[in-house]
């Protein structure tokens, strides 16, 4: 029994050195085997990554572990740590050399005598450079503070007496018993006063 042998095959063994060629099927396990072979004994002229490569392809292995291990999630305690390392990263390393970078190069401040015609700011008091930034560029005015909380105190002093005077009237209406009430109307004389007006007034032509 004869089997057709295709072209491919036809050279896949005439590359190899097989001089009678089989079926389809049987060449190219021949193929693979004589190429398998060859490069066993061939490998010491190619890189070790690519016949360690070609090598563990060719065995079958099993790629998996022994049991898988149920326990309770640890993403909260991951998630902490990356966040931890991140903002520590950010934040306290640039921060660390900033302050080490002022107190080498800067340094604290000194007391001077102070010019005439000059008044310090409000940050000039601060002896560390870091306290002076922070001082006038985040901190309030200590001044506006202080005048902010006088005026709260001046408020609550007028609605204190505001308060006294509102109980005496109370007090007093309800010792007197005679103050106007809300169904008390308070009566317009503008209309008698122009009416008598005008009754003097023709008085005074007929006379």
């Amino acid at each position: 029994q004869t089997t057709r042998v295709t072209p491919s095959v036809r050279l896949a063994c005439a590359l190899i050195g097989v001089s009678r060629c089989p079926g389809n099927m049987a060449a190219w396990s021949t193929l693979i085997r004589s190429a398998g072979e060859k490069l066993q004994k061939t490998r010491f002229l190619l890189p070790k990554s690519l016949v360690n490569n070609v090598v563990a392809n060719q065995v079958p292995t099993r790629a998996m572990s022994g049991h898988f291990v149920i326990q309770p999630t640890r993403w909260q305690w991951h998630k902490t740590k990356d966040m931890v390392h991140f903002y520590f990263m950010v934040a306290a390393i640039p921060l660390s050399i900033l302050t080490f970078c002022v107190n080498i190069f800067v340094g604290p401040a000194t007391l001077t005598p102070i010019p005439e015609d000059y008044e310090p700011k409000y940050w000039e008091y601060y002896r560390h450079p870091i306290s002076r930034f922070l001082a006038r560029v985040i901190f309030n005015n200590p001044q506006k503070d202080y005048e902010k909380s006088l005026h709260v105190i001046w408020q609550e002093s007028q609605v204190m007496k505001l308060r006294e005077l509102e109980k005496r009237v109370w007090d007093l209406q309800a010792e007197r018993q005679d103050y106007r009430y809300h169904y008390f109307l308070p009566y317009d004389n503008t209309a008698v006063r122009d009416f008598r007006e005008l009754i003097k007034h023709d008085r005074d032509s007929i006379e």
